[in-house]
């Protein structure tokens, strides 16, 4: 069966975050890139296009969260984590994520972007024209560089997709050169 069916199924052909039944899709929860039952969820695109641009988000429509936060359900109970901790500021969603509990392991998965993390503290990833990097993007290479403890030499154009970013070290992203993973410095790289 399709993960599309196996999820329509899951959340009977409902957002299983604010239960609309309209502009349906599969989501994949970042930063996994395997989908799967147990790394993705199925939403709406309203739902999608907030979590996707935190700019946009409207703290009434996740309201929605008060019942979604105790789905049994791994992918759900992540993004309700990450969108209540985006909207803590509001009051009302600290209030409910006061009242959530999570497994190490699910919470593990649920700070795995950053989100949640006092501002202050978050480390952000810049690229050399200072474009904010997040986990999951493409970046080209603007020169050439060699590989420590390899003959290879990684050449400027070089498209590296589906960076991983260091939660320590804003200077510092993972991505596959060829069948090679590397460690690059943001300095050398431009968001595509």
């Amino acid at each position: 069966m399709s993960l599309e069916r196996e999820l329509k199924k899951r959340s009977q052909e409902k957002c299983e975050l604010c239960s609309s039944n309209e502009n349906l899709q599969v989501y994949v929860v970042p930063p996994s890139k395997d989908e799967s039952l147990d790394n993705a969820l199925m939403a709406c695109k309203t739902c999608v296009e907030q979590i996707d641009n935190p700019e946009i988000t409207d703290a009434n429509h996740w309201r929605c969260l008060n019942d979604s936060m105790w789905s049994e359900h791994r992918p759900v109970q992540v993004m309700a984590w990450r969108m209540l901790s985006r909207l803590k500021s509001k009051g009302w969603p600290q209030d409910l994520l006061d009242m959530m509990y999570l497994d190490e392991e699910i919470l593990e998965f649920a700070k795995a972007t950053g989100e949640g993390e006092d501002d202050s503290n978050k480390v952000i990833h810049r690229d050399v024209n200072g474009v904010v990097l997040e986990a999951g993007d493409s970046v080209v290479l603007i020169k050439d560089l060699k590989v420590k403890g390899s003959s290879m030499v990684a050449k400027q154009g070089t498209a590296v997709r589906n960076i991983r970013l260091d939660r320590d070290n804003e200077k510092y992203i993972e991505g596959k050169v060829g069948p090679t993973q590397i460690v690059i410095i943001t300095d050398y790289v431009k968001k595509i």
